[in-house]
């Protein structure tokens, strides 16, 4: 199979990347006709320099000196702006031509695919127990608009006609297309709003979410189509953007509702473009009318904005049902089952589409109650805050009131308070799952969940029954180990007891990777998280709770990311796996669910994780008592070692000198500020997990996703335990997995890039640090995996990571360059000008970051 894949990809990707390249060269373009012929040029100086030891700003120099003599300073400035434009559009073809091909260089049919387990069920005779699974088993995928890759909305048009165009073979078109994206802005001139980055990613619901996740239903409705009709949420979506508020004060009510509608017509839409395809189809007596009347009803809602039009979602199913019997009944069930699919869609997704999640941050929350407690004092005691926390808990379980958000003068208290309102706003518009959770970001403990439940009851919902799911979210390494305790605390409080069994004795508990590998280091982020499932878990089967986890998983592994059908596959017993959510955003939305082949493979990935566990007793899935605390004495280890880098005095001066760190707030890629909290000065609690996991990638240096772990691994080869790590590898995929994921993120590490810091007077040291802990964690990796070299065992990820490093490594070079310009400016002072280099970094950004598509 690996050989098949090698074939593959060197065929369709890499031989096709040379062809299509070559006719973008003789594209009549500013960026072509000034960079284009010298790229190769370029790269062969970038990486012949680096060889010898050079830095960026000696290798460019000699570069223009060789065949750009005659150009000023300008003029050299603006020929390395084309070289980044140039290269951006190279990265977009690569993306295009892996899309195209995604059927042959994926394993589509692989051992771990969803196809692959309904064999194996049936070869098992376990069809009864699947069917049984099937009936309370979900996947919820949740996207997010996190900033993670950089594509403008008219970009991203255009990868997919070029996607199409290569499938389709058509030369012509690909040569038109790839003219068009030369003359697009990749850069945008201001920030995206909440609400754009919401209509960008509708743009997936529409075309391949919904698509693909009719497809999965379907198939499953072969074999288990009564198991499927009692569970209408086997697949479902969530949805952040203008529901998610942490950090971002451009988020408000007003855009929440937006949001909320704009999902409500693009699922309207979508049952729009299917009924009038029934029709095409249900052309019989009596049958016809009534598909029209359908079609008719859609219409008019899809016209009117006001929401007066509305179709209800009963009467929809209704009339479904009655149209369905009809056919059934008097024309032999011809084109049922396009009908049946249809039913299965609107089952599932409503009028909502996906469902929006309300977050912020617990200390906003706590501020914004102490505005409600001054302005309605009769409501809970002025001197609450000063109580004992278990005081509060009581008191805030049973408030009640009816508080004014628009009282408030303060913008984001006044948010605050209205949010809680809003989610009952939005399910009378679009049904209860069209917002029902209320996230608690850098959640503390029970406190918090209490305040939440105050805050509900007193901003909008008294004594009404709560349909909302308070969702606590884990995130720092302590708050992560206290976690079980904490919601034991909250099991045994009656009044939330009360709430769990109106919510049918479930709870949701999300947990963070991306701080907690900021928090912690990779390795005990990892494992925190992992034990404090296990942990959850026990305290919930110990109330009588089903608790369900909700992963925030990012695009990199060092924010979690990685091969999450591995990751999901090795939660063994000691963890509930009802359900699988997870986070997914900017690459990893573009990779894994971009197309509408690759939303169905990898959505089926995770039903197939998901519903083998239940069904297959897998010993490589359980983690045994020794090797759960084998794998705590490293994390410990490792963490230990993460610690002291992190509490280096050089540490956040590294980031903020050396690396883009700060730039990120001026690049206009996301809605959201790069930090939280007000003023210029960075403070490490106040990053935003994106621009510090980025800023590192930037670099080529990818700490957050190994620093720790070599020292870890080290310290078990000297304690005479080498064997035990190869056997901990080769029989726990969860421990396999963890260190897969790492050699991920060390193949896209290059310290050869940024070599010249270790000349430097100040940072100098810091730097030998970080690439020491790179050369041990490589060679452990290696030493314990078995493997030859890094991904060896995963022939498409590395030759698509080779190739996207080789293409962007003058654009690095570029930006380390302008880097140390601005070095060179500070260190100098006089007329450099500061900002063209700024700039500079800032472009390359979106190329460096795009390129890491395949990091999901």
């Amino acid at each position: 199979m690996d050989s098949l894949i090698v074939k593959s990809y060197q065929e369709e990707i890499e031989l096709k990347y040379q062809l299509y390249n070559s006719l973008f060269l003789s594209l009549q373009l500013e960026a072509v006709e000034k960079a284009g012929n010298l790229i190769p040029l370029l790269y062969q100086a970038c990486s012949s320099g680096l060889e010898q030891g050079k830095d960026p700003k000696a290798i460019l120099q000699k570069f223009f000196a060789s065949h750009k003599a005659e150009l000023s300073t300008e003029d050299q400035n603006d020929f390395l702006f084309k070289v980044i434009q140039y290269i951006e559009r190279q990265i977009v073809l690569i993306d295009a031509l892996e899309d195209a091909a995604y059927t042959k260089i994926h394993r589509i049919n692989g051992e771990n695919s969803y196809s692959s387990i309904s064999d194996r069920v049936k070869k098992a005779n376990l069809q009864d127990k699947m069917a049984e699974a099937i009936k309370e088993f979900g996947v919820r995928v949740v996207l997010t608009a996190h900033p993670t890759q950089f594509y403008p909305g008219p970009v991203l048009a255009i990868i997919t006609d070029l996607m199409i165009a290569i499938k389709n073979g058509e030369v012509a078109l690909v040569r038109d297309l790839l003219q068009q994206l030369g003359k697009t802005p990749f850069f945008q001139k201001i920030k995206p709003t909440p609400l754009d980055e919401a209509n960008r990613l509708t743009f997936y619901l529409r075309d391949t979410f919904y698509p693909a996740i009719g497809q999965l239903l379907d198939k499953t409705a072969e074999d288990y189509r009564e198991a499927l009709e009692q569970n209408n949420q086997f697949i479902s979506l969530g949805f952040w953007p203008g529901g998610d508020r942490d950090g971002n004060p451009f988020v408000t009510v007003d855009t929440t509702k937006e949001v909320a509608a704009r999902l409500r017509n693009t699922i309207t839409t979508c049952y729009y473009g299917d009924v009038r395809e029934l029709k095409r189809r249900i052309t019989f007596a009596g049958v016809y009318d009534k598909v029209a009347e359908v079609e008719a009803l859609l219409k008019a809602e899809l016209g009117n904005a006001t929401g007066s039009s509305n179709v209800h979602l009963e009467d929809f199913l209704a009339r479904i049902n009655e149209i369905e019997t009809l056919i059934i009944e008097q024309h032999h069930g011809l084109f049922v089952e396009k009908l049946q699919s249809l039913k299965r869609k609107v089952q599932l997704f409503g009028f909502y589409l996906a469902s929006i999640d309300i977050r912020q941050d617990s200390r906003v929350i706590a501020q914004a109650l102490r505005e409600v407690i001054k302005a309605y004092p009769d409501i809970l005691p002025a001197h609450i805050f000063e109580m004992s926390e278990k005081e509060q808990i009581q008191l805030l379980m049973n408030a009640r009131g009816a508080a004014d958000a628009n009282i408030f003068e303060d913008d984001v208290v006044r948010d605050t308070v209205a949010s809680f309102g809003v989610i009952k706003d939005i399910q009378r518009m679009n049904g209860e799952r069209g917002a029902h959770r209320y996230i608690i970001s850098n959640c503390r403990g029970p406190i918090d969940v209490a305040r939440v439940l105050a805050m509900f009851r007193i901003c909008g919902w008294g004594y009404d029954e709560l349909t909302v799911d308070i969702v606590p979210l884990f995130e720092t390494i302590d708050d992560l180990k206290m976690a079980g305790e904490a919601m034991q605390t909250l099991y045994s409080n009656p009044t939330y007891r009360k709430h769990l069994s109106s919510r049918a004795d479930r709870q949701t508990v999300m947990l963070g990777f991306s701080d907690g590998t900021k928090d912690g280091g990779y390795l005990m982020a990892n494992w925190a998280i992992f034990s404090a499932k296990e942990n959850i878990t026990l305290k919930s089967r110990e109330s009588d709770v089903e608790v369900v986890f909700f992963d925030g998983r990012g695009g990199p592994p060092a924010r979690g990311g990685g091969n999450a059908h591995r990751f999901y596959a090795a939660m063994g017993k000691n963890i509930d796996s009802r359900q699988i959510q997870m986070t997914v955003q900017g690459q990893t939305i573009s990779s894994h669910y971009g197309i509408k082949e690759a939303a169905e493979h990898n959505m089926g990935y995770l039903l197939s994780a998901g519903l083998s566990n239940k069904l297959f007793n897998k010993p490589q899935n359980q983690l045994q008592e020794t090797q759960h605390d084998f794998i705590e004495e490293m994390a410990e280890s490792s963490y230990k070692k993460y610690l002291s880098l992190k509490e280096h005095p050089l540490f956040v001066p590294y980031l903020e000198e050396i690396s883009t760190l700060k730039y990120y707030g001026k690049a206009n890629i996301g809605s959201r500020p790069s930090k939280r909290g007000g003023g210029d000065k960075i403070n490490f609690d106040d990053l935003r997990a994106i621009p510090f996991v980025g800023a590192w990638s930037q670099l080529k240096q990818n700490v957050p996703g190994f620093y720790g772990l070599g020292t870890a691994l080290k310290e078990q080869e000297e304690k005479g335990n080498l064997q035990s790590c190869i056997d901990l590898y080769q029989d726990s995929i969860f421990f396999k997995t963890l260190l897969s994921n790492s050699m991920q993120s060390m193949s896209k590490t290059n310290f050869e890039l940024t070599r010249y810091l270790e000349k430097n007077e100040r940072f100098g040291e810091f730097w030998k640090m970080l690439y020491k802990e790179y050369v041990l964690t490589k060679e452990m990796l290696l030493k314990v995996s078995g493997l030859p070299g890094l991904l060896t065992d995963n022939p498409r990820s590395r030759m698509s990571i080779q190739l996207r490093e080789r293409v962007v490594l003058p654009l690095l070079m570029i930006q380390q360059y302008a880097l140390m310009k601005i070095q060179d400016a500070k260190a100098e002072g006089g007329d450099i000008p500061v900002e063209v280099y700024e700039k500079m970094v800032i472009r390359a950004m979106f190329g460096n970051i795009n390129a890491s598509r395949n990091s999901a």
